[in-house]
């Protein structure tokens, strides 16, 4: 940590060095200047930013080039004419500049007409107070706090707060309201009650706001170190509901016969938090979200079992896709990674009930593969009973199920499991062509290995494979062992 800083103080220097060369203003501001000032307030543990922001009252790509210059080696400044901007890395830290700039919105779109600015009017564009602040890097009051928002107090009393008319700074861009309730998760912040008000009534400005926008802010919510505050926010704003229904609408607890369920929002949130407790894993988190999410469209009441959710992990599997394409996540591995998790969530649970069998584990291996360790640390995570001893007999049992696995898997390996015989093998050693017959008996050699009756190796399916040719009066054309 100590180098960390020294380098960044010679990085600053040399910064300050090149803007007095050109004779112009430039100071340290944003989320660079906040986390510095919550460190010295020993809350290091909830900050994140690493990067250096700086401003200057002239052109930001000019002091870049110049600040680059004063390096040896001298790093390679990337440029971004359109915004302004410019930006290198030395020393392992990236720093960002900009000139100074006043902003002004259009009523359909989140992107500011820009123009060159005072120092004050980059601090009035500026999200809440807390990202408002600046250090000066000029000769006259090199290191001088500049606070005309009163950030520092709200920094001091941990709330979020607009530097404009909150109504303003949420209309001009919506985004800002996902931005205050992700910092009030990442910083254990509150939101300043006319603000968090503001965002109730400009809730529904959020649909000028791109979905990969949107879901690049809820990513960062779901990768705080305890989540279920900014879901907790989102829900209370109104903002779930707009952004991700699907989630809203697992909250509340309906009641017949005196028999009510469990909220199903609040338990989701208790399994993410617990996850994200074990597990820095993006997509591991949104299989906790999502691990319940069919719950609203399976459930049903009867007299004898009460509220019940079957088929809830299938149907959940099967909303993944329309979820993530919705919200313009990727449609890749990482989504079929999430599908298999809400698919097989239950079956560990399921194990932990009963005697656990060798054929059940293998089936599991069979099927989680190597996504099986985040499977149990998933199911773990959904055990949110109140119940003290019944959460302790649940992590017993999982420990077992757990020594299974292991054990199964020395004997058996079965993660990523292929057939040691497979279907061009059949059809090689029958004669036949591609039919159905073939997926019958390469399906019930799969079956045999699963369930034990025959080790997972070659030798033994390959005579299964003839035995069962005889029963089915095949001839054998090619014996494959010859």
């Amino acid at each position: 940590m100590t180098k960390r800083k020294d380098n960044e103080d010679a990085v600053i220097a040399k910064i300050a060095e090149a803007a007095q060369e050109l004779g112009v203003d430039t100071y340290l501001v944003g989320g660079y200047v906040r986390d510095m000032l919550l460190k010295q307030a020993g809350e290091a543990r909830n900050t994140e930013n690493k990067d250096i922001d700086v401003v200057c009252v002239g052109s930001g790509i000019k002091l870049a080039e110049a600040a680059a210059s004063k390096f040896s080696p001298r790093p390679k400044v990337s440029v971004f004419k359109n915004f302004g901007t410019a930006m290198f890395r030395v020393n392992g830290i990236e720093v960002e500049f900009v000139g100074a700039r006043k902003e002004s919105y259009q009523r359909d779109s989140r992107k500011p007409i820009v123009e060159d600015g005072s120092l004050r009017d980059d601090q009035l564009r500026r999200d809440f107070t807390i990202n408002a602040l600046a250090i000066s890097l000029n000769p006259g009051n090199y290191g001088e706090l500049i606070d005309p928002f009163n950030g520092l107090r709200d920094l001091r009393a941990k709330r979020i707060k607009t530097p404009l008319d909150p109504d303003l700074t949420f209309s001009d861009d919506p985004l800002r309201m996902l931005r205050a309730i992700r910092f009030a998760a990442q910083l254990h912040f509150n939101i300043d009650p006319v603000t968090l008000s503001a965002i109730v009534r400009n809730r529904h400005r959020m649909e000028i706001v791109s979905r990969e926008r949107i879901s690049d802010e809820l990513n960062k919510i779901i990768m705080t170190e305890q989540p279920s505050i900014g879901y907790k926010l989102l829900l209370e704003t109104g903002l779930l509901e707009l952004i991700f229904p699907e989630m809203a609408q697992l909250f509340g607890v309906d009641v017949i016969r005196g028999k009510g369920h469990k909220d199903n929002f609040f338990h989701t949130l208790k399994v993410l938090d617990n996850t994200a407790a074990s597990s820095g894993n993006l997509w591991l988190r949104w299989a906790a979200i999502l691990h319940d999410i069919a719950k609203p469209a399976t459930k049903r009441f009867n007299d004898k079992e009460g509220w019940t959710f079957h088929g809830h992990d299938a149907l959940g599997a099967q909303m993944v896709p329309q979820i993530f394409r919705r919200l313009k996540l990727p449609l890749n591995e990482k989504m079929r990674f999430v599908q298999k998790m809400v698919l097989l969530h239950l079956r560990p649970i399921s194990l932990a009930r009963e005697n656990v069998t060798d054929s059940a584990v293998r089936r599991l291996l069979f099927e989680a593969g190597d996504d099986i360790d985040e499977l149990m640390t998933l199911c773990e995570a959904d055990i949110t009973s109140a119940n003290i001893s019944r959460v302790k007999k649940y992590m017993k049992n999982f420990e077992l199920v757990r020594r299974k696995l292991k054990e199964v898997e020395e004997k058996d390996h079965l993660r990523n499991w292929q057939p040691p015989v497979s279907g061009d093998m059949i059809m090689e050693t029958f004669g036949l062509k591609p039919s159905r017959i073939v997926g019958e008996i390469k399906e019930e050699l799969k079956e045999a290995i699963l369930d034990g009756k025959i080790p997972n190796d070659f030798d033994e399916a390959y005579a299964y494979l003839l035995k069962k040719g005889r029963e089915l009066g095949l001839e054998v054309k090619k014996d494959l062992r010859k």
